[in-house]
């Protein structure tokens, strides 16, 4: 194990969150230090193009806006580095983080915004269409979907909310319900049974995709283990995943409060956590919105906070 290398102000994770809150961390002169984790500048890379964010009049390529952050984030000072936490032990001021099991640092102040993870069906095919067609964000992609026919995957609150957004900018919208029922709330489903534009196919499951270049269609299994199940065939232009997400907090749960899927819990209106000096920001502590721009205004409290905090304990 290396010397334990201390730093006032360590950053975990490189989306909009982290580097976010590294722009506003280097410029109080907190000298950040921001590890890129496993996949530098997180889901936005695996995003075709970003039109939702403020300041891109012609929309941008979720891997050119966070090449572009990264270095406004370096601009300013931060220490970008390449690794990820393999260890944690929080306490305050004195957090104990390892990096690729070897390197030891001990921060003052921690700002976790290692994001969430979309849960996907598990088929090659999701790979195969991965930014051509494939979206596990519909208010991201959906308007690259208008006046398309587009099928959402899901059967709880978030897909019928995915399917009643879509309905309004898509020609159709399949909606794909593994069982023969929805788990969402009452008033939600009445919306998307009133909605003429939604079909709901009750008991289907997505079993592949086809099309040359992009989707151009999904492969289905209706009535799985029954003696009527068969495959049945759709015309569309986009699936839609909304299964749910894996926020990454993993590594912090023994130490910060939880929900019942594993997001970080924060005081509400701030991103503090119930130890002094940690914070958490971006996906990680957000399962409603998921937005890039809500991420970054997160980041940037998150930084705002530990700035304050290390001022008033005169650290």
């Amino acid at each position: 194990m290396e010397e334990i290398e201390k730093i006032r102000c360590l950053i975990i994770g490189s989306g909009p969150a982290g580097y976010t809150a590294a722009i506003y961390a280097a410029r109080a002169n907190l000298s950040p230090v921001l590890y890129e984790g496993v996949v530098p500048g997180g889901q936005l890379t695996i995003t075709s193009d970003v039109e939702n964010f403020p300041g891109y009049p012609n929309g941008i390529s979720g891997v050119e806006m966070m090449e572009d952050m990264r270095k406004q984030a370096l601009r300013f000072g931060t220490d970008v580095r390449a690794g990820t936490v393999t260890q944690a032990k929080l306490a305050p001021n004195k957090n104990r983080i390892t990096i690729d099991e070897k390197k030891e640092i001990e921060a003052t102040t921690l700002i976790i915004a290692t994001g969430a993870t979309a849960k996907y069906l598990g088929i090659p095919d999701e790979v195969k269409y991965g930014g051509n067609g494939v979206s596990a964000c519909a208010v991201c992609d959906g308007f690259f979907f208008r006046k398309k026919k587009v099928a959402v995957v899901g059967g709880g609150d978030t897909a019928c909310e995915d399917a009643l957004y879509l309905s309004g900018i898509c020609e159709k919208v399949y909606l794909i319900v593994r069982k023969n029922h929805f788990r969402a709330s009452k008033i939600v489903q009445k919306r998307v049974l009133d909605i003429e534009n939604i079909e709901v196919l009750f008991k289907h499951e997505v079993i592949g995709l086809f099309g040359e270049k992009t989707v151009e269609g999904a492969m289905l299994l209706k009535n799985r283990n029954e003696k009527d199940a068969q495959e049945i065939t759709i015309d569309i232009d986009g699936l839609f995943l909304a299964i749910g997400h894996n926020p990454n907090s993993g590594l912090f749960v023994e130490y910060l409060k939880t929900d019942e899927v594993g997001y970080i819990e924060t005081i509400p209106g701030t991103p503090k956590t119930e130890i002094p000096g940690v914070y958490a920001a971006g996906d990680v502590a957000d399962p409603r919105y998921r937005q890039a721009v809500v991420a970054a205004a997160n980041g940037c409290k998150a930084a705002m906070e530990a700035d304050l905090y290390l001022m008033e304990n005169g650290l």
